[in-house]
């Protein structure tokens, strides 16, 4: 089929309109016209992701972070990431990014079902769809009180991690936790004011928890990949029932840095 019936169908349940406003979502590279078999999903569009899905054979790649993000004003291979876009259109891979409007439509459940929390609301609401709000992020009660230790073995076992980052005291109790995949920088304010005991979150700085412990919120830094990657898997299955002429790929699951 047709990359342009692909987007079709994908932008159906997560249209482009749904995407914040700094964000660049769609078709970044490559041709809509291209006929597409054989799909390829990531996280990230790396020079090592690019190369396994030219290796795949695959026709279409897609990813939740956008490639380009700012203007580029030339495309050769002597910049690192416009030459990622050379390689691509070489390839004629066609390159499509859904981010912002994922993390609004799909990431936010789906992050919600994962850590298993209840009586749910959305934590940074940024749009309201047929009377219903939606957003970036998950703010809801734990099925127990736990503590903050208790919490952080909790979360790392459902998001299968090997290590984490937490702010605040291990032996604080703890039942109403925030979830805001990815870079949890703005999601510090929503969280307090809507009564967050914990936020689990990625790229938080040393001042950001240092200040948001002393606001009374303890927050448990999943890592930005570590709390995103389950696009894979998720958009496999998505795409897999709705598309089941494709072939669909995914890429291995490689954190970005390592703990020693």
């Amino acid at each position: 089929m047709l990359c342009k019936e692909i987007m079709q169908v994908i932008e159906a349940t997560y249209p482009r309109s749904a995407a914040l406003d700094f964000d660049n979502v769609g078709l970044l590279a490559g041709r809509a016209e291209k006929e597409v078999n054989r799909v390829y999903l990531a996280l990230d569009a790396t020079d090592g992701v690019i190369d396994r899905a030219i290796e795949a054979g695959a026709d279409m790649l897609i990813t939740h972070h956008p490639l380009i993000f700012s203007p580029l004003k030339r495309v050769t291979d002597e910049d690192f990431i416009s030459r990622r876009v050379v390689k691509l259109i070489q390839n004629d891979i066609a390159y499509y990014a859904m981010h912002t409007n994922y993390d609004v439509l799909g990431m936010a459940a789906l992050s919600e079902k994962i850590l298993g929390i209840k009586n749910t609301q959305v934590l940074d609401v940024t749009m309201s769809e047929d009377g219903r709000e939606e957003g970036i992020g998950r703010i809801g009660d734990l099925e127990k009180t736990m503590t903050l230790e208790e919490c952080c073995v909790y979360v790392k076992h459902r998001l299968k991690l090997g290590s984490l980052k937490v702010f605040g005291d291990m032996d604080k109790k703890v039942s109403r936790l925030a979830i805001s995949p990815g870079s949890g920088k703005s999601a510090v304010a929503p969280a307090i004011a809507k009564g967050a005991d914990v936020l689990v979150t990625g790229d938080k700085g040393h001042h950001d928890g240092l200040d948001a412990v002393e606001q009374g919120l303890s927050v448990i830094d999943a890592g930005h990949y570590g709390t995103e990657y389950i696009f894979i898997d998720d958009m496999k299955r998505f795409l897999e029932e709705k598309l089941p002429v494709l072939e669909i790929v995914t890429t291995p699951i490689v954190h970005p840095f390592q703990v020693i």
